[in-house]
């Protein structure tokens, strides 16, 4: 059977809806990404505390291997951006700003991308819906020349937008 123009392109939009509409019931502190060639997978957690200054808590995972980095996402105090960092191996307790500096893979503003394409301003709310992609520009290339990279022995650097994956349940 031949398939034509049409029919295929209302299967791709088809598609793409049930997509969008997954994380749309998906909150942003349950929500899963991944790469585009499927290697890592960044997956938010919730924040223990109402009080705390960080909004959101996730994990980077190599999807095979013993890779994990962990992640916090704190809102900008006068322009609304979601300011993340991402760390490998950082010890716990009362840490110099060095020891933090020296464990650190990669900082900066975590973007949510909608379906569109458009540019949003910060990672929504924990209870609100998932963003469709997030970018966080830089990421691969600091991964790379990151100590994890080295003592993972890792091959392939991650691309800087993560599509939705699925919901954590």
């Amino acid at each position: 059977m031949r398939v034509r123009g049409p029919f295929l392109m209302a299967s791709v939009l088809s598609l793409s809806v049930s997509g969008t509409a997954l994380a749309a019931k998906c909150p942003q502190a349950q929500a899963i990404y991944a790469d585009r060639d499927g290697v890592y997978e960044l997956a938010f957690e919730p924040v223990g505390s109402e009080a705390a200054v960080v909004s959101h808590l996730f994990k980077i995972r190599l999807a095979k291997g013993d890779l994990i980095l962990n992640g916090h996402i704190m809102p900008g105090d006068e322009v609304v951006r979601s300011n993340g960092m991402i760390m490998h191996n950082c010890p716990t307790g009362d840490v110099t700003g060095e020891e933090i500096a020296a464990c650190t893979v990669w900082e900066g503003v975590i973007y949510p991308l909608g379906a569109d394409g458009e540019i949003g301003e910060a990672v929504p709310a924990a209870d609100a819906e998932a963003a469709e992609r997030l970018l966080l520009a830089g990421f691969g290339p600091a991964l790379r020349y990151s100590n994890a990279w080295e003592e993972k022995k890792l091959t392939t650097v991650p691309w800087d937008v993560l599509a939705y994956k699925e919901c954590a349940q």
